[in-house]
């Protein structure tokens, strides 16, 4: 008899056997037929190689060996529950890791401070918040939560829109104030930009008139650069115009650090979105912190529903 007769099913049936010394109580009790019971019974002890009971027509009895595999049977069965038990607790805890990675000009400037909202909230939760603006695989890097901009195109996550991200043209004053006046997309056309040298498209610019009719303008200039915060940085360093989201810049825009460029046409806008691990998220912390930060990144300047 195969090893596989040795199953959980059949250690519990002989489990109650031996506690109800009687199969046919033992069939009444589980809803399953008096044959069924006997058969799992004889199975066992044929993959065992032993008698686990004595058996007359009066009263059912363990033998020495069936004493010994009886106990040994309730510890397993006990270890078993006790692990399930635990993950069952684990799936409805509010403490323990959450893995987040996020887009990292937006994860410095935003999400961060969402994160230290989200744990006072709920202190018995860790976090580890990973900055990258490349497109980690979430099963195979061990993470949660992932926040992307632009489309994307794996189906196998759980995927929540949070958003559009709107995108303006912007320059430091003194920028403008040496290259300028700029009123016409085409005035755009031999003026430095700064460009981000990993975004698709970033050599035109495609620019929406306030009647709708869309203009296409190349862009170019001396300095790329691969992040955000850096071509933030070249921008109030006069080192050109360009395209930002508003959420990058809104800050530089209010106390007039930056100004908008060509303010009445607009830039496409860029999908902000979440990606959950679908085997994590019905982890009660999981979802705490997705709806966490769906809510309140619905609410940063320049994400627009």
């Amino acid at each position: 008899m195969e090893q596989s007769h040795v199953s959980l099913d059949r250690m519990r049936t002989f489990v109650r056997i031996a506690e109800r010394g009687n199969l046919a109580a033992v069939a009444r009790e589980t809803g399953a037929g008096q044959s069924t019971i006997t058969r799992h019974l004889r199975e066992l002890e044929e993959a065992l190689g032993v008698s686990l009971l004595t058996r007359t027509t009066r009263r059912t009895a363990l033998t020495e060996e069936g004493t010994r595999y009886y106990a040994q049977c309730l510890n397993i069965l006990c270890l078993v529950e006790q692990a399930s038990q635990e993950m069952r607790q684990t799936r409805q805890a509010t403490a323990g890791t959450v893995r987040i990675s996020c887009t990292a000009a937006l994860g410095v400037l935003h999400v961060s401070r969402l994160i230290f909202a989200f744990q006072d909230q709920n202190p018995g939760i860790r976090v580890e918040f990973s900055l990258t603006d490349e497109r980690v695989d979430l099963v195979r890097e061990g993470v949660d939560i992932a926040i992307r901009l632009g489309p994307l195109t794996d189906s196998s996550m759980k995927l929540r829109a949070l958003g559009e991200s709107q995108r303006v043209l912007v320059a430091a004053p003194d920028w403008l104030h040496r290259n300028g006046p700029l009123k016409r997309p085409e005035d755009l056309r031999d003026r430095e930009g700064v460009r981000l040298s990993r975004v698709h498209g970033s050599d035109r610019l495609v620019l929406q008139a306030p009647k709708g009719k869309h203009h296409v303008v190349p862009f170019h200039g001396r300095l790329n650069v691969d992040h955000g915060l850096a071509a933030r940085e070249a921008f109030l360093a006069g080192r050109g115009f360009g395209p930002a989201h508003r959420w990058l810049v809104e800050d530089c825009l209010q106390d007039g650090r930056l100004d908008l460029v060509l303010p009445n046409y607009r830039l496409p806008p860029a999908p902000l979105s979440m990606l959950i691990a679908p085997e994590r998220a019905s982890l009660t912390r999981v979802r705490l912190c997705a709806n966490f930060l769906g809510s309140e990144i619905a609410k940063i300047p320049g994400i627009g529903r």
